[in-house]
């Protein structure tokens, strides 16, 4: 198993545990489970493939379906005895964040792009199937939850993989710097509250 094929099977996992629970908030049925549940897991790479004009990597290999299917079904007998699902989600999705950058990062660092298509890369592969799992649930996306760090942690972690490259690190090491970057920034915004300045409307002049 290659590296990017890990990185893919760990961020189809988490993901869909992501979406199970997302799924048990809204207390849907165990067909509802499975559906958010694939939809989050392959929906960023999905694009990444789409994008890239690859072969759709959850075709090439129909495990990956067996996989989210898997998870589903775990959180559909298991999230009654989570504390708090809501707390679980956010720090499953983190970790799900973290795999998946690193493997939207590694796709397009093999197929030789310039670095501005690996950044976008690495943050729609890592964002896009959470996205979607929120917009069909009707949730607000995480992407766009106030006062946290998201898309920065992804677009961090693109850049440190390419850093990385930059000194002659082998291309799995760049890609485990990636998941671990983008991980640590998203938990610490978690934890600790780390954020960006948000823009603050200034009262109109008067001349």
């Amino acid at each position: 198993m290659t590296i990017l094929t890990l990185l893919d099977h760990a961020a189809v996992f988490v993901f869909a545990l992501t979406g199970a629970l997302v799924a048990s908030r809204a207390q849907l049925d165990v067909v509802g489970f499975v559906f958010l549940a694939t939809l989050t897991a392959v929906g960023g790479g999905t694009l990444r493939d789409l994008l890239l004009d690859r072969p759709v990597f959850w075709l090439e290999a129909p495990s990956y379906l067996g996989s989210a299917g898997i998870a589903a079904l775990i959180v559909y007998f298991t999230a009654h005895l989570l504390e708090s699902r809501l707390k679980t989600l956010f720090w499953l999705d983190a970790a799900a964040l973290g795999s998946a950058v690193a493997a939207g990062v590694g796709v397009a660092i093999e197929a030789e792009l310039r670095w501005p298509i690996v950044l976008v890369m690495g943050v729609a592969t890592g964002t896009f199937g959470g996205l979607m799992r929120d917009v069909v649930a009707n949730e607000v996306p995480l992407i766009l939850r106030s006062g946290e760090l998201y898309v920065t942690t992804a677009l961090a972690g693109s850049l440190t993989a390419l850093i990385a490259l930059q000194f002659g690190l082998a291309l799995p090491i760049c890609l485990a710097l990636a998941a671990l970057t983008t991980f640590l920034l998203r938990a610490g915004s978690l934890a600790f509250g780390w954020n960006l300045p948000r823009y603050k409307p200034s009262p109109p002049r008067t001349f």
